[in-house]
């Protein structure tokens, strides 16, 4: 018997991946975050596999179905939003199987970050302007943040940032990052990234705020914020491609392409 933590992606039961859905094909219990995971995916459970929308149920009523299915040696795909390893509260969860001694794996997913990238046509990280995207959230009713990982310290880094669990925090976001990234730094909030009603916000940090509260969105939203946004035609390309760049499987410099 084995608990399979599986992502299911952001919302498109077309982005789950092709070992995630094998999983729930065959196993005799499914426990799913209704919430987040689309009904569509969790329909690939074999007839008769006992679906349990997890949603409303706390971690003692989760670990009880998960105790019920070991005992009876009942193999159960526990299917998470996105990818597990984030923002997925499986750790606690793993903590007591491992107390238990029960056997799991994890399957991952495609992140909402990704699957908004894609959406939007939008390479994250460009050359000589951003390198590096901080995934990240802020502190409101939740666990507290660290030290150190406030907006403020992460934005010095002038990265991309991928901010969950956040879109109702846009006061926040905004007085942290302004003096760090600019008034007029690009802002897009990605609603329901998957699902067949997503939609994107574009603005500034700025004038962000006001725009999603006309939207009247508050939750099931990322933000991102960084430069990289901008729809720059003048950066550099990739050194990864350059004629004049030269590695180990183009060895020789090449002359560039007559227009």
């Amino acid at each position: 018997m084995t608990v399979h933590f599986i992502g299911a992606g952001p919302g498109d039961p077309d982005l789950i991946t092709v070992r995630g859905l094998k999983l729930i094909e065959r196993c005799p219990v499914c426990l799913y975050a209704g919430s987040l995971v689309p009904e569509a995916i969790v329909t690939a459970a074999p007839e008769g596999a006992r679906v349990v929308d997890t949603a409303p149920l706390t971690l003692d009523e989760i670990m009880a179905e998960i105790v019920a299915a070991h005992e009876r040696g009942e193999d159960v795909a526990r299917v998470h939003s996105g990818d597990p390893s984030l923002y997925g509260a499986i750790a606690e969860q793993i903590r007591r199987l491992r107390a238990l001694e029960i056997p799991f794996d994890v399957t991952p997913g495609v992140p909402a970050f990704a699957a908004a990238a894609a959406a939007l046509g939008q390479e994250l990280t460009v050359p000589e302007i951003a390198q590096t995207v901080i995934l990240t959230r802020t502190a409101m009713k939740s666990s507290a943040m660290p030290e150190g990982e406030d907006l403020e310290t992460l934005g010095r880094s002038g990265a991309t940032l991928a901010i969950h669990l956040s879109v109702r925090n846009l006061r926040e976001i905004e007085r942290q990052l302004s003096p760090l990234y600019g008034a007029d730094c690009p802002v897009v909030v990605a609603y329901r990234v998957g699902w067949p009603d997503q939609s994107f916000i574009h603005g500034t940090l700025a004038d962000i705020r006001d725009k999603v509260r006309a939207a009247k969105i508050t939750r099931t939203a990322l933000v991102f914020v960084g430069r990289a946004l901008e729809p720059h035609a003048d950066f550099r390309d990739s050194a990864l491609y350059d004629a004049a760049h030269v590695h180990v499987l183009r060895p020789k410099k090449k002359k560039p392409a007559q227009a």
